[in-house]
């Protein structure tokens, strides 16, 4: 079932999914998406530089506009400098 509900979650298809499962698989499916959520909101409340991160990132997209994303997003995660530049805005 976990494997199932992995496969399945990462494809983006649980509503279609859901459809056709039995009332305990999909109970099943409710417990564990819940389950994940909790946990994603616990690493990320103790994880604040990962709003950071994100922001940072987006105000340097719109800022510069790369016409390559990819290319752009690769130096920028990349950045010796980021590091600081984050630990320096969480104080």
């Amino acid at each position: 079932f976990f494997f199932f509900f992995h496969k399945v979650f990462f494809a983006g298809r649980l509503d279609t999914m859901a459809a056709i499962l039995n009332e305990e698989q999909q109970q099943r499916l409710t417990d564990e998406k819940v389950k994940l959520r909790i946990a994603n909101e616990r690493y990320l409340r103790s994880h604040p530089e990962i709003k950071l991160l994100a922001a940072e990132f987006t105000k340097a997209v719109l800022l510069h506009r790369p016409a390559d994303l990819n290319a752009f997003a690769a130096d920028f995660f990349t950045d010796p400098t980021l590091k600081d530049r984050i630990v320096a805005l969480l104080k």
